[in-house]
């Protein structure tokens, strides 16, 4: 008998420690939703329109990145708000997702935060961000 109880005695431990740990992570990724704004369009003219908003104003930087480009884009901003351009003459053979956009920040109350999402082009809409501390 004593050996049947431990085991239901240990999954019930686990489960209350998932639920406990998945309930205490959603106030941080709302508090995060609704600080921060991003979003990356692509334009016919060559170029991408990255922008980033923190609407609470405490970033102390941003370390913006576009991964799987031949030479790599990296740049350190500074700032709660800004627009950054990228050229990009060519659309990408196997579509945008193999060039997503992520945001290091740097947050005076939240610490470090990443976002990350993907380039879209002008006129639909932006694919979903995903939230995330480094």
């Amino acid at each position: 008998m004593a050996k049947k109880i431990i085991p239901a005695i240990s999954i019930a431990v686990i489960t209350v420690l998932a639920l406990l740990f998945l309930s205490g992570a959603s106030p941080n990724r709302d508090i995060i939703k609704s600080t921060f704004e991003i979003d990356a369009t692509y334009y016919d003219a060559g170029y991408v329109e990255i922008s980033y908003h923190d609407k609470s104003e405490k970033t102390n930087h941003v370390v913006l990145e576009i991964l799987g480009m031949d030479e790599s884009y990296q740049k350190t901003l500074s700032g709660s708000k800004f627009v950054e351009t990228v050229q990009f003459p060519v659309v990408p053979k196997y579509g945008w997702q193999v060039h997503p956009v992520t945001f290091l920040i740097d947050h005076q109350e939240l610490g470090k935060v990443s976002l990350k999402t993907e380039i879209h082009p002008y006129g639909e809409p932006a694919p979903p961000i995903i939230y995330g501390n480094p």
